[in-house]
């Protein structure tokens, strides 16, 4: 059993439930992958799998060594590629090995990983929900973050001060997402609620940890 699967985030939709509730769900293009390369604690001191998403790819745009790498597992056309860690329940997986979507049955929950999109440069307001002061009443202080810190003491700005900067473009993961149907033919998984990142963008499944 594997511990997770690779796929691409096509986009948004609703089904309905045998009890006519409606459900909104993230359709996933999950898989087919490939087993790219097994690592065992011997040989590279954990115990681990790489995946590759298995999709159509250039030549071109594949470097020497990484086509030389993908060429002793048979995995030519990887462009997408990620590793999940081995635990007892995975079981053995050798290079070659295929991973498809029918792994993962409804009702189960997983974790999914991708990259939100990126907004630009934001200011507090839209970046970490800040109210802002009164746009009237001869107010000079609108969208203003206010005071980042003393000025005696400590003299400096905090690590971690929320300030304006760049919004999005980041690592998200979110927890304990069900799997509401599973079409084996295709490999679509459709997961209940949203997943971070845009249409076509690519996003790690795994098995839920909590």
């Amino acid at each position: 059993m594997s511990p997770g699967i690779l796929g691409k985030k096509i986009g948004m939709t609703q089904v309905f439930r045998p009890d006519g509730q409606v459900v909104p769900v993230t359709v996933l293009k999950a898989g087919p992958c490939i087993v790219v390369q097994r690592k065992t604690p011997a040989s590279d001191g954990y115990d681990a799998v790489q995946l590759g998403f298995m999709e159509y790819a250039k030549k071109s745009g594949v470097s020497k060594p990484r086509a030389g790498h993908f060429k002793k597992s048979g995995a030519e056309g990887v462009r997408f590629q990620r590793e999940f860690l081995l635990d007892t329940t995975s079981g053995d997986m050798k290079p070659g090995d295929r991973v498809l979507a029918e792994e993962f049955k409804p009702l189960e929950k997983v974790d999914v990983i991708g990259v939100s999109k990126g907004r630009g440069f934001a200011g507090v307001v839209k970046r970490h929900h800040f109210r802002g002061s009164d746009a009237t009443h001869g107010s000079m202080f609108h969208r203003a973050p206010g005071s980042i810190g003393a000025s005696s003491f400590p003299s400096r700005v905090f690590p971690g001060m929320r300030m304006g900067g760049q919004m999005g473009n980041a690592r998200v993961t979110v927890r304990n997402l069900e799997i509401v149907e599973v079409d084996v033919e295709d490999n679509v998984i459709l997961v209940k609620g949203a997943v971070p990142g845009p249409n076509g963008g690519y996003v790690i499944v795994r098995r839920a940890k909590r």
